[in-house]
């Protein structure tokens, strides 16, 4: 049975200039985990991420430590744009920048469960994606391989919300308690997809100064 490792990318680079980066944190996490990786044995890996650089540099360096160059670019896995949801919900371009990490949440959640609830075009256009996504890397996965996806906090809820009928507020729950660098599992079956695992960081555990949730 194929399983998919869901792997949110490092630490981005929150208040700089270019968010879509891995942070110093976020380069370290993202070696960190794909060790973690490795030690679990994922049978010969796919591996995916989607276009947001902060993804790819992720699924790279858990490539690395795989031994695994291939990488499959998939849009399907890119985040929701979170700071254009909360400019948005503060009517002005770039207001968020402004925001502290928790003051941006705070919108965030808001404003996602506002979208969800009301089944709102911008949300189910992402959900539809994402599971668009989720289906095309299980169907993929050659048989006795695994699928290796470097994705993002957004995206890594909306499955878990999916598989499990949580609901806008378990979705946004997921979304905001997912660490960086954690592992998320999912089998797949003929008989369809099964949660295994979510928001797994216990390979940053031991050091407290590696777990970051932004």
């Amino acid at each position: 049975m194929p399983v998919l490792y869901l792997v949110r990318h490092g630490q981005a680079s929150f208040g700089s200039d270019n968010y879509d980066k891995l942070s110093e944190l976020g380069v370290r996490q993202a070696e960190i985990v794909g060790r973690a990786l490795r030690q679990r044995e994922v049978r010969t890996p796919v591996l995916i991420s989607g276009t947001l650089s902060r993804q790819q540099d992720t699924a790279r360096a858990v490539g690395a430590s795989l031994g695994v160059h291939e990488l499959t670019v998939d849009p399907g896995w890119d985040e929701l744009d979170a700071h254009g949801i909360v400019d948005a919900a503060l009517g002005a371009p770039g207001a968020s920048s402004a925001l502290t990490s928790q003051e941006f949440q705070v919108v965030l959640d808001r404003v996602l469960m506002q979208q969800i609830t009301d089944r709102d075009a911008d949300w189910v256009s992402f959900e539809s994606a994402v599971l668009g996504a989720l289906d095309n890397a299980s169907s993929a996965i050659p048989a006795g391989s695994d699928a290796v996806v470097a994705t993002s906090a957004g995206v890594t809820a909306a499955i878990v919300g999916h598989l499990l009928g949580t609901g806008a507020a378990g979705i946004v729950q997921a979304q905001r308690v997912s660490v960086n660098a954690s592992i998320t599992v999912v089998a797949c079956s003929p008989r369809g997809k099964s949660l295994l695992s979510f928001n797994d960081f216990a390979h940053l555990a031991g050091d407290r100064s590696l777990v970051s949730n932004r």
